[in-house]
Order: structure tokens, then C-alpha cells, then sequence
């Protein structure tokens, strides 16, 4: 077996292992560097009543705290399913090198986790979600983003 499917089997292994302790949904994940897992994660939605509380977020959150860094360059995310808006989002923001993913968003759209209405939602306007969202511009608003961005010692992300 090469080490892709060796580190997506691992991610598949955690989705079913927290989803039979009934902690969420089947998913889980894996963060590799350097051929080693740094972190891994699993599902647990409903066991922490967290709904960003996916096996991807976990995976990220345990690697960046592992590694004391926010930006995960040159690691792979192994995922059980393609990485729902949220999860991919924030394989972008940790600067994920790769994704490997074994199960298609169709897939699992099949057994009821379906994520095309957030993929819609995202391309709409603010002003046109279903989720009532704003825009309130107040005076001073913009100078906490003004000072950031003035102040040398601040750390870019």
C-alpha cells in the first residue's frame, strides 16, 4: 500500500471509530509532514455540541498547536470525505500543502450530509443568504483595522 492510502486508511479508521462511540458524524482526518502523522482528528459534533467541531478542524487545531505555528506549509490533510466550506476553508487558511480525500461530496450528500445549499449560499451576496446578514458601517469601525495594520511588530497571517 503507498503512504497516501496508508494515511487515508488511518482517516477512515478514526471516522468509523468516533462515529460507532457515537460523537459525531463518520469522519475523520489526518495531518502528515515529512511522511510522520502530527495530528489527527475525528468527528464529534454531537459529544461536544460544537457544530465546527469536524474531524478536519481538529486535525488542524491539534497540528498547529503540536507544531506552535498557524500555518501548517508542507503537510498533507488525509480526510475520510472531501472537506466540507468550513474544513476546506480552513485548510486554506493553515496553508495546507495537499488534500487527499476518499469519499466524494456526493458521496456523503447521500447518507444526509449534503453541504451544496452552503456551497450557494457562499456565492451569493451578502444581502441575498438566507441567514439575515447588515452591512452597519459605524464611525471608528475601520480603526482597530488601521492600527493593525500601521503597527511593525504586528505578525501578518
Amino acid at each position: 500500500m503507498n503512504p497516501d492510502d496508508q494515511f487515508l486508511a488511518r482517516a477512515i479508521e478514526l471516522a468509523g471509530l468516533g462515529s460507532e462511540r457515537g460523537e459525531g458524524g463518520p469522519f475523520g482526518a489526518v495531518i502528515v509532514r515529512d511522511g510522520k502523522i502530527i495530528a489527527e482528528g475525528w468527528n464529534r459534533v454531537v459529544a461536544s455540541h460544537d457544530p465546527t467541531a469536524h474531524a478536519e478542524i481538529s486535525a488542524i487545531r491539534s497540528a498547529c498547536a503540536g507544531s506552535n505555528d498557524f500555518h501548517l506549509q508542507g503537510c498533507t490533510l488525509y480526510a475520510s470525505s472531501e472537506p466540507c466550506p468550513m474544513c476546506l476553508s480552513a485548510a486554506y487558511w493553515a496553508r495546507l500543502e495537499r488534500i487527499v480525500f476518499a469519499n466524494s461530496r456526493a458521496e456523503a450528500a447521500a447518507i444526509g450530509f449534503c453541504d451544496d445549499e452552503l456551497y450557494s449560499e457562499l456565492n451569493r451576496h451578502h444581502s441575498a443568504r438566507s441567514i439575515v446578514m447588515e452591512h452597519h458601517p459605524l464611525p471608528g469601525a475601520l480603526d482597530p483595522l488601521k492600527r493593525w495594520a500601521a503597527n511593525p511588530a504586528r505578525i501578518p497571517y
